[in-house]
């Protein structure tokens, strides 16, 4: 007859003194194919004892058989939690005399609060007497405090988008080259010379504000060099009295 090939470790730990084969084979069915072909190891009156006699991270199917609603709970969870590997797999099986439909919720939410993923109920019998519950959960992969590098991202330069259908328009577009030649402000003819006095034949104006010079100051320019002085006529000699410049007391 060939040997049976063993795979992993399977451990059924249960509060009772003794468990039927049935019971335990019915449990590994609902693990699947992998946990049938696991040295079984089978650990009884659980509930009295406070540890399981394995190494850490040495279980791939944990497999609790109970007759009570309280049993597993609290500190076993972490204890089930130690002994199983990472990734493996706990199975809830409970033999009830009465057992509500809240239940399967109720021991979800405590195999979630105790770190376990993927709580669910996957089957639920009964008969006149008897309900089994079965509630199914994995441990974490990755072991507690964990930790590893994050990659910092780096940060690309900023591009501008160019909407070419938007409506602002280049205002140097709109300059023509008439626009953009500089200026020329035009020389008066009376400043070709070497004296800026007004020519013969005088057209820019000069000889026009020459001739307001001897009107008096509400004829003169700003810049007159004559500003302040009495009327005279052009070409006539000025003499000032010898007390104009004199302050009156």
């Amino acid at each position: 007859m060939e040997a049976k090939s063993v795979h992993g470790v399977a451990l059924v730990m249960s509060d009772e003194q003794v468990v039927q084969m049935t019971t335990i084979n019915d449990a590994l069915r609902e693990l699947g194919n992998e946990a049938l072909q696991c040295d079984v190891q089978l650990y009884t009156q659980s509930s009295s004892q406070s540890k399981l006699p394995v190494e850490p991270s040495s279980i791939d199917f944990l497999i609790c058989i109970s007759r009570s609603h309280e049993y597993p709970g609290g500190s076993w969870f972490d204890e089930i939690s130690r002994a199983l590997k990472p990734g493996g797999t706990l199975l809830v099986y409970k033999i009830l005399q009465s057992a509500p439909r809240e239940t399967e919720k109720s021991l979800e939410r405590q195999l979630l609060l105790a770190g376990f993923l993927d709580a669910k109920g996957v089957q639920r019998s009964s008969n006149a007497v008897l309900t089994v519950v079965i509630v199914k959960a994995k441990k974490a992969s990755w072991k507690i405090g964990t930790s590893f590098a994050l990659k910092k991202g780096t940060k690309a330069p900023v591009k501008l988008q160019i909407d070419d259908d938007s409506d602002l328009i280049d205002e140097d577009s709109l300059l023509t080259e008439e626009d953009l030649k500089k200026p020329q402000i035009p020389v008066g003819d009376c400043e070709i010379g070497t004296t800026k006095k007004a020519c013969k034949n005088c057209t820019c104006g000069r000889a026009e504000e020459e001739e307001k010079c001897g009107l008096g100051d509400a004829f003169r320019c700003g810049t007159c060099p004559y500003k302040g002085l009495p009327p005279f006529k052009l070409g006539e000699k000025v003499s000032l009295s010898s007390n104009f410049l004199v302050a009156d007391i």
